[in-house]
């Protein structure tokens, strides 16, 4: 990973994203856990120059696990699978993108899964801003299978992994698992 991108991506989630509790106060995270610290990447994610290197440092780590097609939860990945796409424009391997949603449309055709077609798409990565427990994205995965059996998952990025469980849960399911950032290296 380049460490002058993953340098400023990380000055910029410190004075942007990051929120530390008053004493006494916490912040409930997705997971439905507490915590005295959270994350709102989407304060980088939604400017151009943290989606830039959000996109650049993915990017590489995709193409090296040979993936065809990144997609994500919506809406936290959602910023970032269209800069990544973007991104592989013009490249050996340009990706295809896709979201997942929490729930099946109950509008439209009624899916969960969209974007383009995901046949013959044989190596999907999948993406998130943070991570707690992997929970959303294990659920994304499995609606993922669903429109395409064929496909492995062959890298699940996270802009922060809070260590609290994901990448365990990640091991055990047989999904590569990687973070630009985390607890630690956020001094936390």
């Amino acid at each position: 990973m380049p460490s002058d991108t993953l340098t400023r991506l990380t000055e910029l989630i410190r004075a942007d994203a990051l929120r530390v509790a008053e004493p006494g106060q916490t912040f409930t995270l997705a997971s439905g856990k507490q915590s005295h610290w959270f994350v709102n990447a989407k304060e980088v994610t939604l400017r151009a120059e943290g989606l830039a290197l959000v996109a650049e440092l993915m990017l590489e780590q995709l193409v090296a696990a040979g993936a065809q097609a990144v997609g994500g939860v919506s809406i936290g990945a959602d910023p970032m699978i269209g800069a990544i796409v973007a991104r592989s424009a013009g490249t050996a391997q340009p990706l295809q993108g896709f979201i997942v949603r929490k729930e099946a449309k109950d509008h439209g055709l009624g899916d969960r899964v969209a974007g383009p077609s995901l046949d013959g798409i044989e190596r999907i990565g999948m993406v998130e801003d943070v991570t707690t427990t992997g929970g959303s994205t294990l659920s994304a995965i499995e609606a993922v299978h669903a429109v395409a059996p064929q496909a492995q998952i062959v890298s699940v990025l996270t802009i922060v992994d809070r260590l609290d469980g994901a990448a365990e849960r990640y091991a055990a399911a047989g999904y590569p698992f990687s973070a630009l950032l985390d607890r630690d290296s956020l001094g936390l």
